[in-house]
């Protein structure tokens, strides 16, 4: 993980399911904590999926709240 990544979850969106269309960093947190009791997707989109659910688990969301401002 790298602080780009932080952006890239303002930047990419949730490709399928639910809540196509979606940025990655306003997923809520049971759709995240869906994805890690069943497993994240392979690649960026689940390295980034995993991230968000860190963030979110761990209450730091307000972390990427100065990059939303950008």
């Amino acid at each position: 993980m790298g602080p780009e990544d932080l952006q890239l979850l303002l930047e990419r969106e949730m490709p399928f399911g639910k809540y196509q269309g979606r940025l990655i960093a306003d997923l809520p947190g049971n759709y995240l904590n869906w994805f890690a009791r069943k497993g994240f997707p392979k690649g960026e989109l689940g390295r980034l999926l995993a991230l968000m659910h860190e963030i979110d688990h761990n209450g730091l969301s307000s972390l990427l709240d100065p990059l939303r401002k950008r």
